[in-house]
């Protein structure tokens, strides 16, 4: 799994003029499955992001989770992170999980991110998304499950 982490102030998701997921501070994620991503891959960084410490304490050092100021967090599933763009100038989206097994890892994940004690909110699997959100800081980090 490649999950993108971005630290945002307040984020949404529409999907075809209408809202369907919104947080307030706290983490947006892109989340890309490949073919060989297994159950432990996703609860594994599901507790991983839970408790990573990239918000600022008082002295302003990266220091608190995401858990710790009661942040929420926005889950967008994202294909597009397999994408090879090596050779020619259209991505190959080859190492991109099929749909079905996809979308079964991307539910595990946020279910995690839930017995994490986090509030999740998410876009619509498979379908063509408008998200929009304030990046602060910005912080933007990757994971990689490999």
């Amino acid at each position: 799994m490649r999950i993108v982490i971005q630290r945002s102030k307040e984020a949404q998701v529409t999907v075809a003029g209408k809202c369907i997921g919104q947080i307030a501070q706290g983490l947006v994620l892109l989340v890309g499955v490949t073919h060989d991503d297994q159950e432990q891959d996703a609860r594994v960084l599901a507790e991983k992001i839970a408790g990573l410490r990239i918000f600022e304490d008082e002295q302003g050092k990266m220091n608190i989770s995401v858990r710790e100021i009661g942040g929420q967090v926005l889950s967008i599933s994202q294909f597009t992170l397999y994408g090879d763009c090596r050779k020619g100038r259209r991505p190959n989206f080859m190492a991109a999980a099929s749909s079905k097994p996809a979308e079964t890892l991307y539910n595990l994940f946020n279910d995690s991110l839930r017995e994490q004690g986090l509030h999740v909110e998410t876009g619509a699997f498979g379908e063509m998304m408008d998200v929009t959100f304030t990046n602060w800081g910005p912080v933007t980090l990757i994971l990689d499950s490999r």
